[in-house]
């Protein structure tokens, strides 16, 4: 495989080659997650096996009419950083066949399953935008979102069904999980303790496909069971650190140059775990807090549509005990996931999670 389809399976995937002396001794690194690869022929076997997923990945949704092909190929084709097949192949390196045709066959369908499920909730949030081009429901209409949502569900259950009778169990259960994880949030905690509802939900609709990516690409590779487990573990914690993580930087991107907008989720009425760890306290902050984002009249959650109002909540958030307790269960996160890597053999695919684990921590300062 030349270097130049590497570059480009990486790219696809939302990666780089970042600078090297030579093509021998180019560094591969990740522009999501901080993902290390290292150099030498392991980078260069997960860039060929990024190529393959994605050559496998529109080969199967383009088998549909023109029309069908079009809108299940449309988020496929708008790029992302195709984190599940990454986590996928990396797990394929604890067994002894990382570079079997199983192995992109179970990322592929990982992959599927996430497109899947933006598609269905482009429409359940009326989002105009995916991935920074107009998405589905917002080019044709929410029908043809769903259909394409399901046509993409179906292409995945076909193609798992070639993995044998477990991978489709596996997949059956993690289908159930999805949905459940978004049936929880819409409808709430409904009087039961918010935090660990918003983590449960977190986990139901992040955590469980990147712990099926984890369990799927070691057994593709004929991985043994303990490090099966080991994977689909830290697949879980990986899943829910990120979400955490990302929670924090919407609020303390405020006080840095990250370049994202903060107060996303307060503008949208959404509790996230800092949020919910600052409106638990008993001081002045917390119960101006609540003033600011609790409806006085229900109960729930409520959206800030006002920037004064945005900036005094972030304000607040910043400087509160809630950050602090998050950071503190994102840390323990990260040692959890440690925990389960020190148990892995050594080599550049326990390094890679390695780093991985550590920019959870790191990229929120």
């Amino acid at each position: 495989m030349s270097s130049e389809r590497a570059n480009a399976a990486l790219t696809a995937a939302g990666r780089r080659w970042a600078d090297g002396a030579d093509e021998g001794t180019r560094h591969v690194k990740s522009t999501f997650a901080g993902l290390d690869l290292g150099t030498g022929e392991f980078a260069e076997g997960v860039a060929q096996a990024l190529v393959r997923v994605e050559d496998l990945l529109l080969t199967e949704l383009s088998s549909g009419d023109e029309i069908l092909t079009e809108a299940a190929t449309h988020l496929a084709k708008a790029g992302g950083k195709r984190f599940r097949p990454m986590f996928a192949v990396l797990a394929s390196h604890f067994g002894p066949e990382p570079e079997g045709h199983d192995v992109i066959t179970a990322a592929t369908v990982v992959e599927m399953i996430h497109l899947a499920t933006l598609y269905h909730d482009d429409v359940m949030d009326d989002a105009p935008l995916r991935r920074g081009a107009m998405s589905a429901n917002a080019r044709w209409n929410n029908s043809i979102a769903i259909l394409a949502g399901d046509f993409l569900f179906a292409r995945a259950s076909r193609l798992v069904s070639t993995l044998g009778p477990n991978s489709v169990r596996i997949i059956a259960e993690t289908f159930a999980e999805l949905v459940t994880g978004q049936m929880r949030e819409t409808v709430g905690a409904r009087g039961g303790d918010p935090v660990e509802h918003y983590l449960k939900v977190v986990w139901e609709k992040t955590g469980s496909l990147i712990a099926a990516s984890g369990r799927f690409g070691a057994m593709a590779s004929g991985a043994d069971a303990d490090r099966v487990e080991a994977l689909s573990r830290i697949g879980d914690i990986v899943g829910v650190a990120f979400q955490v993580s990302d929670d924090i930087i919407d609020i303390a991107s405020v006080t840095d140059d990250s370049g994202k907008t903060p107060g996303t989720d307060l503008r949208e009425g959404v509790h996230t775990l800092p949020v919910l760890y600052a409106l638990d306290g008993d001081g002045a902050d917390s119960v101006r807090l609540r003033e600011l984002l609790i409806d006085a009249t229900t109960g729930e959650a409520r959206p800030l549509t006002d920037d004064a109002e945005v900036d005094e909540a972030l304000a607040l958030l910043v400087a509160s005990e809630g950050m602090d307790r998050a950071r503190r269960r994102l840390a323990q996160m990260a040692d959890d996931a440690h925990a389960e890597l020190a148990q892995l053999p050594a080599g550049p695919a326990r390094d890679a999670f390695t780093s991985l684990v550590n920019y959870t921590v790191d990229r929120v300062g």
